[in-house]
């Protein structure tokens, strides 16, 4: 069923899947899946959504691609509707989260050259952090396993600090700080939550040193945590926030919105992408966006995800250390090879990914419903008790 002309860069499993509806996934087979994975949070609406089909096929039908010299009038259209819902000042469209944390962070030097000089030029970030597979993004990630020495060598002008350490902020930040990049949880380190006090502290030093903060919401924005942007929850107001992931509901799209004292820093020739902001992908955005403003829509993404927390919890399994998590973004921390019980899942039907190095990330699409999610809830729960 594999493939083997298809790099396996991420250690794929041996399932090829050909459809899908809900949250429910088919795989060449005829075997169905609880989807648990939503694509890595990129299905936010989940599969075969009606008016995100009717959506991409109206649009395609007219008008997939226009060169950026130009504008798109449903281009045009949603970065006014997502600027009104998010009140930031513009945005930049690209294809993917390493693109618009790459925008992010040559944003921020051109800032602090413009507003300092050439030296600052540092990016300050967090340990545990992930920002992309780029060599910059990856080298602005806090995990010393994604900087192998066969990519060597990597861009510098990257700072490391540990989040939620109150000491660390004092010495972090100087005359040589560009920004302050952060995730409002961080997703492939383990789902791990950051302390709202301490992101409101560790930005205003930014600020004071004379940065910007950049809040890196590729995987938490467009709805994930249960608000629009997971950073409206911490209060941090970041003048730059990423976008990616769920934003077309797996439409390719990336976004970097700015305000503020980042406004009006990059000029033409800056920065381009060929792709980004093309018609298609916005006509999906678009039907994301309106589905995430729909009365009620989010607070049942935090009501759902209370519920898998609170379901997950009364288990009362030993080697379950934590669980964790905000909206439907959720991590299980296990005393036991986590990828064994993602394998053992996937063999009873249920999709999920591991990460950092102990924890089962659940991201399920926002919109599944309580029988999906209950049927998945079931099969992780009797997958748990037999491991």
């Amino acid at each position: 069923m594999g493939s083997s002309i298809v790099v396996n860069n991420y250690g794929s499993f041996d399932v090829t899947f050909k459809s899908g509806k809900g949250s429910t996934l088919t795989d060449v087979n005829g075997k169905k899946y609880i989807d648990f994975l939503a694509g890595i949070a990129v299905n936010a609406l989940g599969h075969n959504y009606k008016p995100l089909v009717k959506a991409i096929s109206k649009q395609a039908a007219k008008q997939i691609h226009v060169c950026n010299y130009f504008l798109s009038d449903t281009g045009d259209s949603y970065a006014k509707e997502l600027l009104n819902a998010t009140g930031f000042d513009g945005v930049y469209f690209g294809n993917s989260g390493a693109e618009a944390n790459e925008a992010a962070i040559k944003l921020a030097r051109k800032y602090g050259q413009l507003n300092g000089g050439a030296g600052r030029k540092t990016i300050v970030t967090l340990e545990n952090s992930f920002h992309g597979r780029t060599l910059a993004t990856i080298k602005a990630t806090g995990q010393e396993k994604f900087h192998p020495e066969c990519f060597a060598p990597y861009p510098q002008g990257f700072k490391t600090i540990a989040a939620n350490d109150w000491s660390a902020i004092n010495s972090a930040f100087d005359s040589t700080t560009a920004a302050f990049m952060v995730e409002c949880v961080q997703g492939e380190g383990g789902v791990n939550l950051l302390d709202p006090k301490w992101v409101q502290a560790a930005s205003d030093a930014a600020r004071r040193a004379g940065a910007i903060v950049i809040a890196d919401e590729v995987q938490t924005g467009m709805g994930r945590t249960g608000s629009l942007l997971a950073s409206e929850q911490l209060q941090f107001n970041p003048e730059v926030v990423t976008l990616a992931k769920g934003i077309a509901g797996g439409v390719p799209m990336g976004a970097m919105l700015f305000r503020g004292k980042a406004n009006g820093v990059f000029q033409a020739g800056d920065h381009q992408s060929t792709f980004g902001g093309n018609p298609l992908a916005c006509a999906a955005a678009k039907v994301v966006l309106k589905t995430l403003r729909s009365p009620d829509f989010l607070a049942k993404v935090t009501q759902k995800g209370d519920f898998m927390r609170s379901t997950i919890k009364g288990w009362s399994i030993p080697f379950v250390q934590d669980v964790r998590g905000l909206g439907l973004m959720t991590g299980v921390q296990v005393d036991k090879d986590p990828v064994a019980i993602e394998k053992a899942c996937l063999n009873a039907g249920l999709l999920f990914s591991t990460a950092g190095s102990n924890v089962l990330r659940l991201v399920p699409p926002l919109n599944i419903s309580k029988k999906e999610m209950v049927k998945g809830l079931e099969i992780l729960k009797k997958v748990l008790e037999t491991c």
